[in-house]
């Protein structure tokens, strides 16, 4: 029993050494040193998360969940507005594309043009439907709402080159050789 006035002593933990905060992701997966260097060239800004969701598919090849989750921590926003940007704009991509893509522009334009019939006969000839890859990873069918080309309609990107005034026989035409593996 104690008789003097103060307290109990509790047994201290003794002090460790201060850590530094680690950058990086625990994988050591060096593509994610590329999007902090990309994040803290934005000062971490909020709306700077397109430019960094470019430079995050640029370095990854697209955009699983791991890597939207640290961007959204990175910057400080909710996974699901990280999400909504990721899959609101056609050019991001949430799983891996095929070596070759082509995207059919569904916008109102094209769409009177006939571009419907063009993605049609493309899933066909492809035996693929929009949004997925053939199994041997040569080529991706994507649509998009609007690429912006409306006077040229109906407009396909094919490799990330925009082609106008497309039949569905000049589409077919352009994916054959990726299909059979010649340049």
């Amino acid at each position: 029993m104690q008789t003097s006035s103060e307290p109990p002593k509790v047994a201290e933990k003794p002090k460790e050494p201060a850590k530094k905060a680690e950058k990086g992701h625990p994988s050591g997966d060096k593509r994610f040193k590329v999007l902090d260097m990309t994040m803290k060239r934005n000062q971490y800004r909020q709306d700077a998360l397109i430019e960094i969701l470019h430079k995050a598919q640029e370095s990854f090849g697209f955009l699983e969940e791991d890597v939207l989750l640290y961007v959204a921590r990175g910057l400080k926003l909710p996974l699901s507005k990280v999400y909504g940007v990721a899959t609101f704009y056609h050019l991001f991509s949430l799983k891996p594309n095929g070596a070759h893509t082509c995207v059919v522009c569904l916008g109102t334009a094209c769409y009177v043009k006939g571009s419907a019939e063009v993605l049609a006969e493309l899933e066909k000839h492809t035996g693929i439907h929009q949004g997925e890859t053939t199994e041997d990873g040569q080529v991706s069918i994507m649509t998009a709402r609007c690429i912006g080309a409306c006077g040229i309609a109906p407009a396909v990107v094919f490799d990330g080159t925009v082609a106008g005034k497309v039949s569905p026989s000049e589409a077919i035409q352009k994916v054959k050789p990726w299909l059979n593996n010649t340049p």
